[in-house]
């Protein structure tokens, strides 16, 4: 059967929109965070994008939202992604956005070595070509014995760590609606930071309505960015639009230069570019030969 290699630009577009709703979630948080606890600021970016699955998808999928055979996968996943964004928020609190953005990039590198691993996927030359370029690139941003090497980072790439344990889990689950893939992670995160997050307040909450819209943003623009992601993966093939998802690199590095004046050095700008140009051309290698099972793209809570 002959392959089309034309890709919509509708595609290319939701990518590049999603990545701007992401960005702009990863800027308010980073403001937030500088006043509010990490649980509060994950809870409230899991609760409200909840609230809206309820109401758009509820009436019409009712209980279909929420039915499943592998209760228990879809749990365990919930809960690895809510934990992916605890250390991501954590470490958005204290390193620059572009920075952390970076950093989290990490995880379709481990993919690829965890699906080796896990799913019996076959790592070929240029996808350890892929991770070898994807550890330089880490390392020119972090750089051992450099400013960057601080906890901070740890954080970051933990949530790296765990995002790519979810896409591993997310391709076990292959076959499962969308939408009961999108909102368990929601229910389990608000079910299980609304039992926590009282733990960090005691006496009388107020906040500010500049803050409470912000907290209502985050999920908003959260659930906008996974619907319109899922959308543009309907639309073309994984492997077509992969390497446009790196273009969150790009927001991030403008967003942080323009809302909180930090710009990255010549090194992290370095890591940043190989962490990016190695992912695309992996994909463009891989599409060329016609082999549409490369890794997962790479998209940040």
């Amino acid at each position: 059967m002959k392959q089309h290699h034309h890709i919509p630009l509708s595609a290319i577009a939701l990518i590049v929109v999603s990545s701007a709703c992401f960005t702009t979630v990863d800027v308010t948080v980073k403001i937030l965070g500088q006043r509010y606890p990490v649980p509060l600021i994950v809870w409230a970016r899991w609760a409200v994008q909840t609230l809206i699955i309820v109401a758009l998808l509820g009436p019409k999928m009712k209980l279909g939202l929420v039915r499943t055979k592998r209760l228990s996968q879809h749990l365990i996943r919930g809960a690895v992604l809510i934990g992916s964004s605890v250390c991501f928020f954590t470490a958005l609190r204290f390193l620059p956005l572009a920075e952390a953005t970076a950093l989290n990039y990490s995880a379709p590198i481990l993919v690829t070595l965890m699906a080796a691993w896990l799913l019996d996927e076959h790592l070929t030359h240029a996808r350890w070509a892929f991770v070898v370029a994807g550890f330089v690139g880490m390392l020119l941003i972090v750089r051992p014995g450099g400013d960057m090497l601080t906890p901070a980072a740890a954080f970051a790439l933990g949530a790296a760590l765990l995002y790519a344990t979810f896409q591993i889990l997310t391709r076990k689950l292959a076959g499962e609606d969308l939408m009961v893939l999108l909102v368990y992670p929601s229910l389990v995160g608000t079910v299980v930071l609304s039992l926590i997050v009282p733990l960090f307040f005691r006496g009388e909450v107020w906040y500010p309505m500049i803050d409470t819209v912000a907290f209502l943003s985050i999920g908003t623009f959260g659930f906008i960015g996974h619907f319109l992601f899922i959308r543009a993966f309907q639309r073309a093939s994984a492997s077509a639009i992969a390497p446009f998802t790196y273009i969150q690199l790009v927001w991030s590095t403008l967003a942080g230069w323009i809302v909180f004046g930090t710009f990255p050095d010549a090194w992290t700008l370095a890591g940043i570019v190989v962490i990016a140009g190695s992912g695309v051309l992996l994909t463009w290698y891989e599409r060329r030969r016609a082999n549409l099972r490369q890794s997962e793209p790479a998209a940040v809570d």
